[in-house]
């Protein structure tokens, strides 16, 4: 299980962290080219629509670049048994559950393996 938690957290924040500084260098976060989707964020951006923020602002892709680092030391620290790295794993996932929909999928998974692993 504890592998499992550590592919879901890298995967979500691995992401999140290279979407949002390429969006902080390039200008705007990977987006589909074409289709019916095209030049379109995902459903996270109509979360922070619906509470005034501007999902394409710099706060934002800062924010991805921080929680991804943030993601990525607390996931190092779960794998190499840290004393923190379980504590510091589920407040990361409930921090992410905004990440619709793979990163509220992976944390809701990983809160619940945690949760698990702790008992």
């Amino acid at each position: 299980m504890k592998w499992i938690i550590v592919i879901l957290i890298i995967l979500n924040a691995g992401w999140m962290f290279t979407d949002g500084l390429r969006a902080l260098v390039i200008g705007d976060y990977l987006t589909p080219t074409n289709g019916e989707f095209a030049g379109q964020l995902g459903p996270w951006a109509s979360v922070l629509r619906s509470t005034g923020i501007e999902p394409r602002s710099t706060v934002v892709k800062s924010i991805f670049v921080l929680y991804g680092v943030a993601a990525l030391t607390a996931t190092v620290a779960f794998a190499t048994d840290q004393p923190w790295g379980g504590s510091a794993l589920i407040v990361i996932s409930v921090l992410g559950l905004w990440y619709l929909p793979f990163g509220t999928a992976a944390n809701i998974l990983a809160i619940i393996l945690l949760s698990l692993i702790r008992r």
